[in-house]
């Protein structure tokens, strides 16, 4: 038998059960986020809030998202994948758990911003254990099922919210409690993943390496001793940093990589100004307009939520054939113009906000909703590709943050459709940075999509090293 590399190596049932394990994180990501915006109308039945503590509360998991995606992205780096990928569910159950039992706003407030620690986590860890054992021709398909599975997370929440209403009072502990059991489950499962290969051969453990590669290898039907899998020599390009040791900040803008570092910030910062405004208070927003019940403002919620489970099912579909970047100039382009539309929309009725609020989630799913880890994990070599996922992240809670302390303001300020246009600016700004600097990544492996930078024709560089190489037979060897 001829010799095979990791890309071509017939995966597909341990990628299925990593995928599904990784994308369950994502979905308690999404639930765990969006969560609160249910919680919040049944909350302030029983609590006093101010404009203050109201917003506080809603964007402190998106302040602890800030911070973990910045510490924990760089630790996955220096201590592994799969011991972070581990770590970072408990805390996933141990905080639901405290939010659920808050006594009062400011409990609240700190047991979300602990929580929101071990979401920004999630992101790098699991996107990049993720993307680290796919193959080039389906990497991509992989990575968007995280994030159509954050949106199923974030419909849940909304239908959560609907069936636990009729509860009265207390039924905010009931959902935000629901986050820490499905966590606790999945934890049980996640202890059989492996560390990842790609990062263990950049820490320069290479027998430990070739043990993981031939247990999935050999776990899928093609028996190979770890004495037979055979890894290749480095080879890197002469502008990329070298050192594989502890990630630094600053080689994420040394020359080689900067582009790729600005641009995936850019992106991802101008998509969460949009998309978190939306997300986290269309509730709100549905629930003040004229006749509105709170039933149906959630039911309106999760009609936009599930047109977000659509736009992301979409880019699923493309990403791997029609490629990344027209994909993401698409989503941008056609998100900018709804965006548009609602703005120049003046006290617009329930039917129209809910189905416009649809369309921009579904664009925004369609490309840079999903495509923003797709891109991390793809254009930062394994030896800062958490640390660079986790950068973007940080960068993208600015976004959200934004979106979520001044759109309310704005709203009160000049309206929901003059607030609006908040919005169309930061889609413009998506749109310009993705024409100018998107490369194309499509069916290259990892090592080849390191680092790429916007060239003629939208494709990454030539190959800077060969893949992983199982070899089967003594020929081969």
């Amino acid at each position: 038998m001829a010799a095979t590399t990791l890309d071509l190596a017939d995966l597909s049932g341990f990628r299925r059960k990593l995928t599904l394990l990784s994308s369950i994180g994502m979905f308690l990501d999404g639930f765990d986020l969006t969560v609160i915006a249910v919680a919040l109308p049944v909350l302030k039945k029983s609590w006093t809030f101010t404009p203050f503590t109201s917003g506080v509360t809603s964007c402190s998991a998106i302040v602890g998202m800030f911070v973990g995606a910045l510490v924990f992205g760089r630790i996955a780096d220096r201590l592994g994948r799969k011991k972070m990928y581990l770590l970072d569910l408990i805390g996933f159950v141990v905080f639901a758990a405290l939010a659920a039992l808050s006594q009062n706003v400011w409990e609240l407030i700190a047991a979300r911003f602990l929580l929101g620690l071990c979401l920004g986590a999630d992101y790098p860890i699991s996107s990049s254990l993720t993307a680290e054992f796919g193959a080039a021709r389906d990497r991509g398909r992989l990575v968007v099922a995280l994030s159509l599975m954050w949106n199923v997370g974030a419909l849940a929440a909304y239908l959560v919210g609907v069936a636990f209403l009729p509860i009265g009072p207390t039924a905010w502990r009931w959902m935000l409690l629901v986050g820490a059991v499905l966590a606790l489950v999945t934890l049980a499962f996640r202890t059989s993943i492996p560390e990842s290969p790609r990062y263990l051969i950049a820490q320069g453990r290479h027998d430990e390496a070739r043990r993981v590669i031939a247990k999935v290898v050999s776990g899928s039907g093609t028996v190979v001793a770890p004495e037979d899998v055979v890894l290749p020599e480095p080879q890197v390009e002469p502008d990329r940093p070298t050192a594989a040791g502890s990630a630094s900040w600053r080689r994420l803008f040394a020359r080689g990589l900067a582009g790729a570092t600005i641009f995936v910030c850019v992106f991802w910062f101008a998509h969460d100004v949009a998309y978190y405004g939306i997300q986290m208070y269309s509730p709100t927003i549905l629930t003040g307009l004229g006749g509105s019940t709170q039933l149906a403002a959630y039911l309106g919620s999760a009609i936009i939520a599930l047109l977000g489970v659509v736009g992301a099912a979409i880019a699923l579909a493309f990403v791997d054939s029609w490629g990344r970047r027209p994909v993401l100039i698409t989503a941008f382009a056609g998100e900018t113009a709804v965006l548009v539309v609602l703005a120049l929309v003046h006290a617009p009725a329930l039917a129209l906000i809910v189905v416009l609020f649809a369309m921009a989630i579904l664009f925004s799913n369609m490309g840079p909703g999903t495509l923003d880890m797709v891109y991390c994990t793809e254009l930062f070599p394994t030896e800062l590709r958490a640390a660079g996922t986790g950068l973007g992240t940080a960068v993208s809670r600015l976004g959200a943050i934004l979106g979520v302390l001044v759109f309310p303001d704005m709203v009160a300020a000049w309206g929901v459709s003059g607030a609006l246009w908040l919005f169309v600016a930061a889609g413009l700004l998506g749109l310009v940075i993705t024409v100018l600097l998107a490369p194309e990544t499509k069916n290259r492996s990892l090592e080849q999509t390191a680092g790429a930078r916007r060239v003629s024709g939208g494709t990454a560089p030539a190959a800077a090293g060969p893949d992983l190489v199982v070899s089967t037979t003594e020929e081969d060897r």
